[in-house]
């Protein structure tokens, strides 16, 4: 199925620049373009849209008031070249906020985030979306499709991240933290300063050790209250 989305900004070369970066991913489709927000309302109407990327400041109106007119809120994502209303955006449980111009190693996070939002929703019944949850990472210059379900962890290489995955090994120019806040919470935790691993895909815990397909991954000093806490009550919520 098709990611429907909408593309709302009153500067023609930043909508050319979105959708340019769509054409990388095959799942979506730009179903509208607008560089009056109050036109896009229509197609709102009528078509079932998964997306919106939103520019903040317009002519006719600004991001922030079309939002409190929507009838029905799909993910919102703010495009702007302003970074103080980052907070508001986030106060008001927006998908992601982009500061142009838009890289598109950035955008790239924006996308997994988008997966990750939508293909749990499927799973709980919420959307006709039927592929595996599944994240993009850039390796040598392609964008390569791995699904969740094949991660066993992730270490990291100071500047670089190695994913583990029980198809073979990636190396990408990306930091631990930045790949950690794009998988999901309910299957991964950070167990160290250089490691975030796969809950499900642990077969073992010894002291301060994890095991997973027989490799041994380091439990840190100040991650060990919450890793134990944290797959004790995994395995106690599978058990019931």
């Amino acid at each position: 199925m098709k990611i429907k989305c909408v593309i709302i900004d009153d500067e023609q070369l930043a909508i050319s620049v979105i959708e340019n970066h769509l054409k990388s991913f095959d799942p979506f489709e730009v179903v509208g373009t607008f560089n009056n927000p109050l036109k896009a309302y229509a197609t709102l109407e009528k078509e079932k849209v998964d997306v919106i990327f939103l520019d903040i400041n317009m002519p006719q109106m600004t991001g922030f008031s079309f939002i409190e007119n929507l009838n029905s809120k799909p993910l919102i994502i703010i495009t702007t070249a302003y970074r103080e209303y980052a907070v508001k955006s986030f106060e008001l449980n927006l998908l992601d906020y982009l500061v142009k111009p838009i890289p598109f190693d950035r955008f790239l996070k924006t996308v997994n985030k988008v997966y990750q939002q939508l293909y749990s929703n499927s799973a709980a019944g919420d959307t006709g979306l039927q592929q595996e949850p599944h994240i993009f990472l850039k390796v040598d210059k392609k964008l390569l499709k791995v699904n969740l379900n094949d991660i066993l962890y992730v270490e990291s290489l100071k500047d670089y991240i190695k994913v583990i995955t029980k198809i073979g090994d990636y190396v990408v120019h990306k930091s631990l933290t930045a790949i950690t806040e794009e998988l999901p919470l309910s299957n991964f935790l950070r167990v160290h300063r250089s490691y975030t691993i796969s809950i499900n895909k642990i077969s073992a815990i010894e002291g301060n050790t994890i095991e997973i397909a027989n490799r041994r991954i380091p439990i840190g000093r100040n991650y060990l209250k919450q890793t134990k806490e944290r797959i004790l009550n995994t395995n106690e919520d599978s058990e019931s």
